[in-house]
């Protein structure tokens, strides 16, 4: 620590918490387990029946089966410990994670929209009753997959985008399993295109916000809830305070938001030691005032001549 400096961080990189456990990975293993039984089974049923609708709730499986995959190796990444070389160790993993899977479930509704338009004006025809049986095993796997995801699914990012998915693809299921209804009841083939596009909609809105979400936490913005002007106003309504500068929020990954700022306090409470004591002020003034609980905080203290010094450098850089 130089002159001048005061350091604050509540934990050491090495404390990371862990993002996943075991039990979250049995969760993923076996919801991926149910989701290859039901891409095998509707893609018996797409080929059997040459429904579009079971067609795209497969090609939605497969994204899921396959997310789920990735979910699990990420859950299991997030697992090693943090080291020198990586010092927040896989913590981001889940966000990588999340992002993939959102890019899968806009390439599948896009493909689902686009095909099932074409449709709409040469609809196929489809057997109803195979469609009925392929429908409900695909709900019957759906509605397992979601029990066994349900108690974990706000753990994080990644334990999200898995429940979503399927969650989703139980949806699509419901859709077939009622153009199967209505196909044997009526005989209205465009049931199957309607119920394909029904799954279309169900996927993309989801798979925008997860993006958003997902790309917010890359891109290094602002955690939601914190306004980092607000936060600078009330660090300089601190007594001794006189400026506030390099201030920076940003997520590292579920639960890990992390904060740094620079802060410009009178040259004599160097002298007094009053400097650890602003510090502490300093902490207090972001716990108390907004709902993020920045556990990962780096305050800079410094003079007014250091940061005199920091800012002609940047400028002769």
């Amino acid at each position: 620590m130089g002159a001048g400096h005061q350091h604050g961080q509540s934990h050491s990189h090495g404390q990371v918490p862990q993002q996943a456990d075991r039990g979250m990975r049995a969760r993923l293993l076996i919801a991926f387990g149910l989701t290859a039984i039901i891409v095998l089974a509707q893609a018996v049923g797409s080929v059997v029946t040459g429904s579009l609708a079971l067609l795209t709730d497969t090609a939605h499986a497969v994204s899921d089966a396959s997310g789920l995959l990735v979910a699990l190796i990420a859950a299991t990444m997030m697992l090693r410990p943090p080291s020198s070389s990586r010092t927040w160790g896989f913590a981001r993993i889940e966000v990588i994670a999340a992002l993939g899977q959102a890019a899968l479930l806009l390439v599948v509704g896009t493909y689902a929209a686009v095909e099932g338009i074409r449709r709409l004006f040469e609809p196929a025809q489809v057997p109803g009753t195979e469609l009925l049986v392929f429908g409900v095993i695909g709900l019957v796997a759906n509605v397992a997959a979601i029990a066994v995801l349900a108690s974990s699914r706000g753990a994080n990012f990644n334990m999200r985008a898995a429940f979503l998915e399927v969650l989703n693809d139980a949806l699509g299921s419901v859709g077939v399993i009622v153009a199967a209804i209505v196909i044997n009841t009526t005989g209205f083939q465009q049931a199957d295109t309607i119920a394909a596009l029904f799954i279309a909609a169900l996927i993309v809105p989801r798979a925008f916000s997860l993006l958003r979400e997902t790309v917010r936490v890359l891109m290094e913005f602002t955690p939601k809830g914190v306004d980092l002007d607000e936060v600078r106003e009330h660090i300089l309504a601190l007594e001794h305070v006189r400026d506030v500068h390099d201030l920076h929020a940003s997520m590292i990954g579920t639960g890990l938001p992390v904060l740094s700022a620079h802060v410009v306090v009178e040259d004599r409470c160097f002298e007094s030691g009053h400097a650890p004591r602003i510090l502490e002020e300093v902490r207090a003034c972001v716990k108390e005032h907004f709902p993020v609980s920045f556990d990962h905080a780096t305050i800079q203290l410094e003079t007014t001549a250091l940061r005199d010094q920091e800012a002609a450098s940047v400028r002769h850089a």
